[in-house]
């Protein structure tokens, strides 16, 4: 048996083929799986458990179905859906980790998170990531309407788009210091992250040994995971139907 990583589903109703894809991954592929690991931007924007989006209703179903097989899922907060919570975790029968999780598997250790902690160059995403992180700030937009709270996603998700298309493609990517750093912190031989949607397997020298690193792509055509198993590590991409 494997174990299956993604992220970057982005999935929003605006997407049904994302969504079909996501069920049909969900009922071909991970119903086989050992487990599954969800590394955030699983949802193209989140606004609070309270949502009641049928999308979010279709997609709690499946994995409930998948955890009630005993095939346990794991979830990591991405930048766009860091406000899910343990309300929804709960729907879905998934856990929620640390944003840098260590795992043990067929004799390899392997850090996984969703990446976007690793993009130190991008100084002014990062100061935006340390305010929407404060648990106070938090609080205070989940007491907002449900309406207002969809609008100022709206807004952000305008507004980070045209930023993202004002900066130079190598800030957005991830710092290689910081990558050698979180391997070092955590003595990983591997590391697994989404966010960039730039999917290869890099190898990186740390003191004369070799490390890896191992990036998703996101969902836009096609899918993309990561499956671990005795045979080793591969990235797989395959298609929504």
């Amino acid at each position: 048996m494997s174990t299956y990583i993604i992220a970057d589903l982005h999935l929003s109703e605006d997407e049904p083929a994302i969504t079909a894809g996501f069920i049909n991954f969900i009922q071909q592929q991970a119903i086989h799986a050992e487990s599954l690991y969800i590394l955030g931007d699983f949802f193209n924007y989140w606004v609070g458990d309270d949502d009641a989006n049928p999308l979010h209703q279709l997609v709690a179903n499946e994995l409930k179905q998948l955890t009630e097989r005993g095939i346990p899922c794991y979830f990591i907060h991405g930048n766009r859906d860091f406000l899910i919570g343990k309300r929804y975790a709960k729907q879905c029968g998934m856990t929620i980790l640390p944003q840098e999780t260590l795992l043990e598997l067929y004799d390899k250790r392997i850090l996984i998170l969703h990446g976007d902690t690793l993009c130190t160059d991008d100084a002014a995403y990062q100061n935006y990531r340390k305010k929407v992180h404060t648990p106070w700030i938090q609080r205070v937009f989940l007491l907002l309407p449900l309406f207002i709270r969809r609008r100022i996603a709206q807004k952000m998700r305008q507004n980070s788009q045209y930023a993202s298309s004002m900066k130079a493609e190598s800030i957005m990517d991830v710092n290689s210091q910081a990558v050698i750093d979180a391997l070092q912190r955590h003595q990983a031989q591997w590391m697994i992250h989404g966010h960039t949607h730039r999917p290869a397997i890099h190898e990186i020298n740390i003191g004369g040994k070799l490390h890896y690193r191992g990036v998703l792509g996101a969902w836009h055509h096609e899918g993309s995971a990561f499956v671990i198993n005795e045979q080793g590590i591969e990235l797989t991409f395959f298609p929504f139907e």
